[in-house]
């Protein structure tokens, strides 16, 4: 059954805004803008020679102030993995956290692009890791672990920017991170899927977190911010990006019409509405934890340093909000409910959702 309400703008029959994931969000009317634009633009070259494929990677050069290679994929496994595969060889390991998308939702793309590169969990129990994070001593742990001929020697370092746990890491820990990857001849790739969230929090500029900080590429999330489609895979050490467009060609990602993946990028480039969206999907997210904080019986694991709330509600209560309409995952966080706000999140969605966790709750409470 669809349940119906109002949405953002007031307007019934629109089914509810939901809390599952940012992917299900619609393109932002200013990528929708430059994708009209680029369409009514006549005929342009095909496979990235046009003018917006030049613009918004000029754009990006600006914002990360850096000469930097961009290359536009359709998807976050597409970029992760194949950026990847451009630092490793099939008998090198990607060092990574036990909850990082590399691990447990790529099916294993990493692997295939990289003919064989293994994945190296870290197995630290400190607090850190259960916020989703790596650490300096855990990496060195792993690296130092074995030396022989039959460990697949690590070459790279993936941290993830926002992390799945929705936190941040901040400057210093990423210095630290690319510090210890340095002393070891690591290279480090970041996972942004939620860059814009992770420097609307932090406050700073993208090239202090990234490059300036020791990062080597980035894969910077469009999709989760507004756009249609279309993820940008920036290489700061324009070195490791040897022959990556004919790994972007041979993996099915070149776009043939690569303006329509490139110019929204521009319209979420323009006027910083790509951290102004960030900035609104962080605040939501900050106005549902509070609500959530409120309700007798919801235990929030930590407070939100990006776009996701994640609590722990009982399974009658989850079954209760999922009869009732309500669409968000436990994959994550122990069993605990993950709810994630988007770049369109409205204050009126986010009261409904707690209004029916506190009537669900009130409920579970009086029959407990």
């Amino acid at each position: 059954m669809t349940v119906l309400s109002m949405n953002a703008k007031g307007l019934s029959g629109v089914a509810r805004q939901q809390f599952a994931s940012d992917n299900y969000a619609g393109a932002c009317p200013e990528a929708m803008h430059w994708l009209a634009q680029a369409n009514a633009s006549g005929h342009e070259p095909a496979y990235g020679d046009d003018r917006w494929t030049q613009r918004a990677t000029d754009m990006l050069r600006q914002l990360f102030d850096i000469e930097c290679d961009v290359y536009f994929v359709f998807n976050g496994t597409a970029a992760n993995s194949l950026a990847l595969a451009s630092l490793c060889q099939s008998y090198h390991s990607v060092i990574c956290s036990p909850v990082a998308h590399i691990e447990t939702d790529e099916c294993g793309g990493p692997e295939f692009f990289s003919n064989g590169s293994k994945l190296l969990v870290c197995e630290s129990q400190s607090a850190a890791a259960q916020l989703g994070k790596l650490t300096p001593d855990a990496i060195n742990a792993l690296v130092t672990k074995r030396t022989d001929i039959h460990y697949p020697r690590p070459k790279v370092v993936s941290i993830t920017q926002a992390t799945e746990m929705g936190t941040v890491y901040s400057l210093d820990e990423v210095r630290a991170i690319t510090a210890i990857a340095q002393k070891h001849d690591l290279r480090v790739h970041m996972d942004g899927a939620r860059f814009a969230n992770a420097v609307a929090h932090l406050g700073c500029s993208p090239a202090d977190i990234t490059w300036r900080a020791g990062v080597d590429v980035l894969c910077f999330g469009g999709t989760k911010n507004g756009l249609p489609v279309g993820e940008a895979v920036v290489f700061f050490d324009r070195k490791m990006s040897e022959d990556f467009a004919w790994r972007v060609k041979q993996a099915g990602q070149l776009a043939s019409k690569m303006r329509f993946i490139s110019a929204p990028w521009v319209g979420l480039l323009e006027n910083d509405v790509w951290l102004h969206n960030a900035r609104h999907a962080n605040a939501m997210a900050q106005l549902l934890y509070t609500g959530l904080q409120a309700i007798a019986g919801v235990s929030t694991l930590h407070p939100p340093e990006a776009n996701g709330v994640f609590a722990h509600l009982p399974p009658e209560a989850v079954q209760t909000l999922h009869a009732m309409g309500w669409k968000f995952y436990q994959f994550i966080a122990g069993g605990g409910c993950r709810f994630m706000c988007a770049w369109d999140t409205a204050p009126e969605s986010v009261a409904a959702l707690v209004a029916d966790v506190r009537r669900v709750m009130g409920g579970y409470s009086a029959t407990a």
